[in-house]
């Protein structure tokens, strides 16, 4: 699983991803932590919003870096958008008022969804072997893991020497040492591509994206992931903080039990996929994680204090397991979906997707808290994994062939793609391009 840090390439924009992403880690036990101080028992539905503005930020800026991103040097726009969130960042702990949270984050979050595209997307030009990139895949799993499991243990052993407002200031370092991570990084050159209008690149990702089955199934799945995700981030601050006897450490313990699982799967998963094809393993892990969902909320309809964390701190990596088998493939669906030159199109439109789901599971957990209380609103997100789990099987095809027949009667007989493949109908590995706008029956 290490095979990919020999590369060094590789190995220093890894280590810039770890730092910000301790950061980052930092950020969200901060920013929950501030958003129940600022609104007490509503800090759900305040973290809720909070997380929407980010997925709206997502959404809009995600597909615009695809497009701009071919335009731009990599490593001078990924450098730039560092220094941004780093700015944003440090202003935070000044904030006395929730609207002010709300525009920082969209802020800092605008730079972030420039910033992922851009860095998943310099991968698989770093790693070109199959083998290699899926270790790298989770390996970068595990960097995101350390947001959930070891940021978090971090802010436990920080909050017994100093308030959660400055937490804000380690996010921030964190987004300075990623700049300068990248800064000593030589990035390997874009491999040529046809150029294109502004607006056709811009769109050109989704429109790969919605055509291929098994993205479509991929979409469902993220809609799964975010169902189970958005309660552990959104509703972990209010569960701990309600219980009488427990306080911020207590928090940050309960984000590294979900962290602690979603590791533990991260590194089994690259033998699991050589032995199970990744439809499998991620169908399966979007039906069995409504399990820990329904019994976490059944635990919490008991009312007994004394049974309810030591619940969550049970269920939670058990639904860390569950989202890192569903979330950590999706990159080789990727890679093996579009031609190379297509890549950064497809990758920021998985970006904008997958937190289009998370735009409505962010709000949908903080929110309904208040209105049906946790129980129930950890019983919807169950009732709306499984509708996903099911959705996604219908949409992603069993078997899932790689080579398709198909046939061109739109070209002429001399055209070379029909010279090289045949002129009546032919197979070949099939993904949609220009010569392929639609997917055979």
């Amino acid at each position: 699983m290490l095979a990919p840090l020999r590369n060094r390439v590789f190995r220093r924009l890894f280590a810039a991803q770890v730092i910000a992403l301790t950061g980052t880690g930092l950020l969200t036990v901060a920013l929950g932590l501030l958003a129940y101080e600022l609104a007490g028992g509503e800090a759900g539905a305040v973290l809720g919003t909070a997380l929407a503005i980010k997925m709206v930020a997502y959404i809009l800026v995600a597909p615009l870096a695809g497009a701009v991103s071919a335009l731009l040097p990599r490593r001078s726009l990924l450098i730039g958008l560092d220094l941004v969130r780093a700015g944003a960042a440090i202003y935070l702990p000044f904030v006395d008022q929730i609207w002010q949270i709300y525009v920082l984050i969209f802020l800092l979050q605008s730079a972030s969804g420039a910033f992922t595209p851009t860095f998943q997307a310099v991968i698989p030009d770093i790693l070109r072997h199959e083998q290699d990139y899926t270790k790298a895949l989770s390996l970068s799993r595990l960097a995101y893991d350390l947001e959930a499991l070891l940021s978090p243990m971090l802010a436990a052993a920080l909050l017994t020497v100093m308030s959660f407002h400055s937490l804000f200031a380690g996010t921030a370092f964190g987004f300075l040492a990623s700049a300068a991570f990248v800064f000593l990084t030589v990035l390997p050159p874009r491999l040529p591509s046809q150029q294109k209008r502004f607006s056709e690149r811009l769109l050109r990702g989704v429109r790969i994206y919605l055509l291929t089955p098994r993205l479509r199934g991929l979409l469902a799945l993220n809609l799964a992931a975010a169902a189970s995700g958005a309660i552990v981030i959104v509703n972990t601050v209010v569960i701990v903080r309600d219980m009488p006897g427990l306080g911020d450490q207590d928090v940050a313990i309960t984000l590294a039990a979900f962290g602690f699982g979603s590791m533990a799967m991260a590194f089994a998963l690259p033998s699991v996929l050589e032995k199970f094809p990744d439809r499998s393993v991620m169908l399966s892990a979007a039906l069995l994680i409504t399990v820990p969902m329904l019994a976490a909320a059944f635990a919490l309809g008991q009312g007994s204090e004394a049974v309810a964390w030591p619940a969550i701190l049970m269920f939670w990596p058990l639904l860390g397991a569950g989202y890192a088998a569903i979330v950590t493939p999706a990159g080789r669906l990727l890679r093996r979906s579009v031609h190379e030159e297509d890549r950064p199109d497809v990758f920021a439109a998985q970006f904008a997707l997958s937190h289009a789901c998370w735009l409505i599971a962010y709000p949908s957990a903080g929110w309904l808290g208040p209105v049906i209380g946790l129980p129930a609103t950890i019983g919807v997100h169950a009732a709306l994994a499984l509708f996903a789990a099911f959705l996604a099987i219908g949409l992603w095809p069993a078997g899932d062939p790689m080579i398709l027949a198909h046939s061109h009667p739109e070209l002429s007989a001399s055209h070379p793609h029909l010279r090289e493949h045949g002129r009546a109908r032919h197979a070949h590995v099939f993904v949609i391009d220009d010569l392929h706008q639609r997917w055979p029956k």
